[in-house]
């Protein structure tokens, strides 16, 4: 039987290139994600989604709009990881339990969430139009006290996580323990 494409790399048996940054992630993490041994097998990927999530979460975005734009491009890229692993994130940002039922289930937000609806909304209008939004689209983003810079941000981190959730599918990134009571419902 050949070798997989994306096979489980450990520590050791890594391209060099990516030891460094699969070890940050288990001093971050605890533990070496099953996504990120798959990850691995292209060191410039791992490295570079690592570096561009963690500028995406210094932006001026708050944490909760942050995980609402990843979770809006999780669902929508379909990445079953993802959605647990940010389903986990919201949950550890006491987002309520409908919030982020209805986000999986990529329905609009109801009230009283209407500021993260908007930046559910502008996320799928940047994405819909390839960034040429229309003056409504960005006036209803900023009528909600998001920021020109805040619309700017949301295409890094659109940029970061569509990078995120094509790789993990490509990949086909299993499921990690620590994640499995996050897990969408099997289809």
């Amino acid at each position: 039987m050949p070798a997989p494409a994306f096979p489980d790399h450990t520590l050791e048996s890594a391209p060099g290139a990516a030891r460094r940054s699969m070890e940050a992630v288990v001093n971050k993490q605890g533990h070496l994600p099953a996504a990120v041994g798959r990850l691995a097998t292209s060191p410039q990927l791992l490295d570079g989604f690592l570096k561009i999530s963690a500028i995406f979460e210094s932006t001026t975005l708050d944490p909760l709009s942050r995980e609402v734009l990843i979770m809006t491009i999780a669902t929508r890229n379909d990445c079953h990881v993802c959605v647990a692993m940010h389903t986990a994130k919201l949950t550890a940002l006491g987002a309520d339990a409908d919030l982020i039922a209805t986000l999986r289930e990529e329905k609009p937000l109801p009230l009283p969430d209407e500021r993260l609806e908007a930046v559910r909304q502008f996320t799928l209008a940047v994405i819909a139009t390839a960034g040429a939004i229309d003056d409504q689209a960005l006036q209803d983003f900023l009528a909600h006290g998001y920021t020109p810079q805040n619309a700017l941000e949301v295409v890094l981190g659109i940029g970061a996580y569509t990078m995120s959730t094509l790789a993990n599918r490509m990949v086909d990134a299993p499921m990690d323990p620590q994640l499995a009571p996050f897990a969408p419902a099997p289809m």
